[in-house]
């Protein structure tokens, strides 16, 4: 009978289990203001607690930013872009030739096969050789011209000068012309009639 009141019973060992719960949700709680045993608080949780949180946030951010990759990088073009004229004229080449190829390889395949439309392919992919071969002079000439008219080829025969010179021209007669209405308009219009 002695030995039995010394065993703690179930009833004992769950208000032990009840205390400790206690003791460490009192422990939890000194985080959010309340007076543990020791009778201090160990740590208040204020504006100088969310200040790391704050960092904490910034470095997670900074890492994803770290690790994002865009899809495309911009590079600089390291050539200038072609003149409007030559752009245009190459990319007409460019789609004519594409087109002529399509006609030559339909063309050896309907041969292949035996079809009656072999013939006519045939035809009109010769005549768009032809047209994809005026395509690409014009995009030489097209350029050439542009250079000569332009003053990127810098050559005694080029028009660029004289041209450059019109424009000169009529910069300075296009100043004197706003001197003078400056002058006019500085001296009162004296002279003027009146059109009101």
């Amino acid at each position: 009978m002695v030995a039995a009141e010394a065993r703690p019973g179930p009833t004992a060992e769950a208000g032990a289990v009840s205390a400790t719960k206690a003791g460490s949700r009192a422990v939890g709680e000194g985080r959010t203001g309340a007076v543990t045993e020791a009778g201090a608080k160990p740590f208040a949780r204020s504006g100088d607690d969310r200040a790391p949180e704050a960092a904490e946030q910034l470095l997670t951010e900074a890492e994803e930013q770290v690790y994002y990759r865009p899809l495309w990088v911009e590079e600089p073009a390291n050539r200038r872009r072609l003149p409007d004229p030559v752009r245009t004229s190459a990319v007409r080449a460019v789609i004519i030739i594409a087109v002529t190829l399509i006609q030559a390889m339909v063309a050896f395949l309907c041969t292949l096969a035996g079809s009656w439309l072999a013939f006519p392919m045939v035809l009109s992919a010769v005549a768009s050789t032809v047209v994809a071969t005026w395509g690409a002079l014009d995009v030489w000439v097209t350029r050439q011209v542009w250079n000569q008219r332009h003053g990127v080829v810098s050559e005694p025969s080029s028009t660029a000068r004289a041209l450059r010179r019109e424009r000169r021209r009529t910069r300075r007669l296009e100043r004197s012309a706003e001197r003078t209405k400056e002058r006019i308009r500085r001296r009162g219009g004296a002279g003027q009639l009146s059109h009101s």
